[in-house]
């Protein structure tokens, strides 16, 4: 299970800022570097007590929040943002960046809000959700997959609370209460003003006898004396105040699993930071090293020497940067017809150029084209304003199309995708060669992030005009067609300009190395239009299907609820832990090695109930009643609402740039996270149909490639041979690791090989082997040793990698894919094996990538030279869907296992695809 913490930015930092009263640090500047050193290392302390997975920082947005909008009143009488916090913020969001952990913040809401909606999507996927936080307020999200973890303080252990702890410490039945009484206590810090007369104690009072402040109102008669005037008088004041504590958990905010993933930090940039900040401490301790001896300017080291009784200086971390405002540009906008001829001749002229699309909104369907911008010369642009522009819209793009279409100029953007999506809307197909600025420096640092303005800051010090400084914030927001036209035109035209100067920068490097520029040339930038046709078509969905599934899931619900509540002779919460444990090992008195919470509540998990299964039935039917449960409210009743409302199909966005391993993603919705460990998971696909009876779909995908590709890549003879004969790989592995015949490997054997032969490529230790298989400890041990005895080459090649890393600082696939390695070499323990683990898996896992996409792009080639009705819609992980006609079915099947079988030449071993076909993904796969 993964564990995901999300962090409430401003909580921490106000912590971090009061925690040493007025006793604050400052530097040799003078500045008051509390709250940045005190966030800083309680996010360091934590990633290293805790080692998540998954990790986000969340803020507050600037803009007004939908609160304040509905009850001015909100936060009214809080006091301002001491100046030190608000000068203390950029510093910390990018140690934040530097440490590769992505901030979430979204336009209208609270940081509470972003928390609480991610907190709920990511509990459904079953991931382990800590809230770190020190507000009471979100104790009401919390529930079996969401805890509150709060950060240790003055050497006290970090506190962590879930259901039954809220519930003893807030004396409520259900944490959603926490709401209630919020609703009546009021919150003097936010100017809730809840129900006057009524405390803490009178509320949990309250809220325990008539459970909600619905209730308490609709009983307001059975009350005495003031405390009934009250709720009487002020019954819209207690309704309001709940609706101000309660928690949002439907932000408009995705974050795919991928973008959320712990990953090694930037050194660099901390480095950097930290010295500037003067954190020598804090750089010994996460990056290993010594930091240099700041002086002040009297010559004299000095850091925390002493607490100066002066305000910290007005520093900004950006203003190393350079603007729009202190360099010069020639940014012109389009309005007549001689800058328009001018351009055009410049156009005419150029080898190459870049671009970029203006739109009304980032949703292809929605859009509409506004303007658009050309760059053929560094600090040069032209903005063409489409609507109310000296000629019209159409006879514009007519004019330009023959720029586009051409095939000896070079066409250059940033997310190339999304551009080409936008003028294909208005029926202009970009022609080969062209270059994606995004993708560029996807291959030359796939660890970082490829957005515009981090590259236009990191490689031309240059910091662009943002999104929201043009259209502004919360109730000053205005649409891009109202925004100031010199604005618009200075905007536009930047992005176009820096593009091109990201050209400048990036082309060279990649051509400095051949391989990688050729998996830029012959994978990623044709995989662009591969990609965007399948966005474009989408995948049918059987809506009745969805229907019929929910009720029968309704149904076995009920059933299994009937089953559990006749075995423990009575009904209770099946949601609730303490309830449950209370049953099953009090009342029922099913034996159990498990230990108990620190409240005494017992641990009824998944991983606990599974130990028990075998003996019991009712852990048999609670397992089953949450897989049900899970699968009814996050897959079955949710995929009708993502269907769009034009074409009746669902259209995914493939993201190229996010995984570093070179695997795509897939995002609103992802549909590379259907379930199918079990059955019921796996009928979902039966949903994924084709569009009418013409067609059907087929499902391809490789067997076993990431162990295919190790093989080839370390030359193992006896794996190698193994592939070649077509034996069953875990099989003869159980048998040589465990010296006995091949027939007589058992079923179990078997399965604990598997673990091993697709463990190696991850590093899995001895300690992980035997949580993931049957083996104990010093079996697992000697598991592996015999595993490398069986496999030498295998061991050699992980050992060769991690010399090759650190000698070189990166390794490569197959195909010449780089994977950078910047801390390999470090001192510190944790990040050098992060490293070493990518050392070893890198290019396995980059070359399969690179192999799914080599047979993506030429399947989609060879169905365009043929003309074929069919046409591929889906990519998940190794494997490839299409919908096909009735007429094409043997056509197709050939084309696709023979293409993704040889899409990559010269391999060791035998590459198998297998496919299969039906009316649907699920009959298909």
């Amino acid at each position: 299970m993964h564990k995901l913490y999300l962090l409430d930015a401003y909580a921490l930092i106000f912590r971090a800022y009061y925690s040493m009263g007025k006793n604050f640090l400052y530097n040799s500047k003078k500045m008051n570097v509390t709250a940045i050193m005190g966030f800083t290392r309680a996010l360091w302390q934590l990633i290293q007590q805790e080692n998540p997975t998954h990790i986000a920082v969340v803020f507050d947005h600037k803009s007004a929040n939908v609160r304040v909008q509905e009850f001015e009143y909100y936060k009214a009488n809080r006091d301002a943002t001491p100046e030190d916090i608000i000068l203390s913020e950029p510093y910390i969001r990018q140690i934040i960046e530097a440490m590769k952990i992505p901030i979430l913040e979204k336009e209208g809401y609270e940081a509470d809000d972003v928390i609480g909606t991610i907190a709920k999507q990511k509990a459904r996927e079953n991931h382990l959700v800590y809230m770190v936080t020190p507000d009471k307020d979100f104790a009401q999200l919390v529930e079996e997959n969401i805890k509150i973890y709060k950060p240790s303080r003055q050497g006290s252990q970090p506190e962590i609370l879930g259901v039954e702890e809220i519930k003893a410490n807030w004396e409520i039945e259900h944490p959603h209460q926490v709401i209630d009484i919020l609703a009546l206590w009021g919150d003097a810090v936010d100017n809730i003003p809840g129900i006057p007369g009524i405390g803490e104690k009178t509320s949990k009072e309250l809220i325990k006898k008539y459970g909600s402040v619905e209730n308490l109102i609709a009983n307001a008669e059975e009350l005495k004396g003031k405390q009934k005037e009250n709720v009487i008088n002020f019954a819209q004041q207690g309704l309001d105040s709940k609706k101000l504590a309660t928690i949002i958990t439907d932000v408009p905010i995705e974050v795919s699993d991928e973008a959320l993933i712990i990953e090694p930090f930037d050194k660099e940039k901390l480095r950097e930071i930290f010295t500037f900040l003067e954190f020598k401490t804090l750089q010994k301790d996460i990056l290993g090293e010594v930091a240099p001896i700041a002086s002040n300017k009297s010559g004299q080291p000095d850091l925390f020497s002493q607490n100066y009784a002066e305000p910290a200086v007005d520093v900004e971390i950006t203003t190393n940067f350079d603007s729009i405002k202190t360099v010069q540009k020639n940014y012109i906008r389009v309005d007549n017809e001689t800058i328009f001829n001018e351009l055009q001749e410049k156009l005419k002229k150029a080898s190459h150029f870049a671009f970029d699309t203006e739109t009304t909104d980032l949703h292809i369907e929605m859009l509409e084209i506004v303007g658009i911008s050309f760059s053929t010369v560094a600090h040069e642009g032209y903005y063409i304003p489409l609507k109310d522009n000296f000629v019209a819209q159409e006879a514009i793009l007519e004019a330009l199309r023959p720029f586009f279409i051409d095939k000896t100029k070079t066409k250059i953007a940033q997310n190339l995708k999304f551009d080409l999506k936008v003028l294909e809307k208005y029926n202009i197909k970009i022609a080969t060669p062209f270059f994606d600025t995004m993708l560029a420096h996807y291959l030359l640092d796939a660890d970082s992030k490829h957005g515009m303005d981090m590259l236009s800051k990191s490689y031309l010090n240059y910091a662009p005009i943002s999104y929201d400084e043009m259209i502004g914030k919360g109730k000053s927001k205005i649409s891009i067609e109202h925004v100031d036209p010199t604005l618009l035109t200075q905007y536009a035209a930047e992005d176009a300009d820096i593009t091109y100067q990201l050209y400048q920068t990036f082309e060279p490097q990649l051509k400095e190395v051949s391989r990688v520029n050729e998996v830029f040339e012959t994978i990623e930038l044709p995989l662009i239009p591969v990609l965007w046709d399948m966005e474009q078509k989408g995948v049918a969905i059987d809506i009745p299907f969805l229907k019929t599934y929910s009720e029968e899931l309704a149904g076995e619900i009920k059933h299994y609820e009937t089953s559990i509540f006749e075995q423990a002779g009575q009904s209770f919460n099946l949601d609730s832990p303490k309830q449950l444990g209370e049953i099953l090992f009090t009342k029922m008195k099913i034996p159990s090695d498990e230990k108990k919470t620190k409240t005494g509540q017992f641990a009824t998990g998944e991983e606990v109930l599974n130990k028990l299964k075998k003996d019991h039935q009712i852990v048999r039917d609670i397992l089953e009643y949450r897989e049900i449960a899970k699968l009814k409210s996050t897959y079955i009743d949710a995929l009708p609402n993502l269907i769009h409302e034009k074409t009746g199909r669902i259209h995914t966005s493939f993201n190229q740039a996010i995984a570093a391993t070179g695997r795509l993603s897939s995002t609103d919705p992802n549909l590379q996270n259907i379930p199918i460990r079990t059955e019921r998971g796996r009928k979902i696909r039966q949903a994924f149909i084709a569009q009418n009876e013409e067609y059907q779909i087929l499902s391809a995908d490789y067997s076993q490639i990431e162990l295919r590709l190790i093989a080839s890549l370390s030359g193992d003879e006896t794996m190698i041979e193994a592939f070649r004969q077509g034996q069953d790989i875990h099989s003869i592995t159980a048998s040589k690791v465990l010296g006995i015949p091949f027939e007589e490997v058992t079923k179990e054997q078997r399965s604990n090989a598997k673990v091993v032969n697709f463990g190696i490529i991850y590093g899995v230790s001895a300690f992980g082997l035997s949580q993931q298989s049957t083996l104990n400890m010093s079996e697992s041990k000697e598991m592996i040793a015999n595993y490398f005895r069986t496999y030498p080459k295998i061991k050699a090649y992980m050992d060769n990698n991690i010399a090759l890393g650190r000698e070189n600082g990166f390794v490569e696939t197959i195909m010449g894919r780089r994977r950078y390695l910047k801390d390999i070499n470090s001192r510190n323990q944790m990040m050098r094996g992060v490293y070493e683990r990518i050392a070893i898996n890198a290019p396995v896992q980059g070359s399969a990538a690179d192999l799914i996409k080599m047979a993506m792009i030429q399947l989609q080639a060879e169905i365009k030279r043929r003309e074929l009705k069919s046409f591929m819609t889906i990519q998940v992980h190794d494997e490839l869907l299409f919908e096909v006609h009735q007429s094409e079915i043997e056509e197709m099947k050939d084309l696709v296992v023979n293409t993704m079988q040889n899409a990559m030449p010269n391999l060791a071993v035998p590459i198998l695809a297998e496919y299969g076909i039906g009316k649907n993904w699920y009959e298909a796969h």
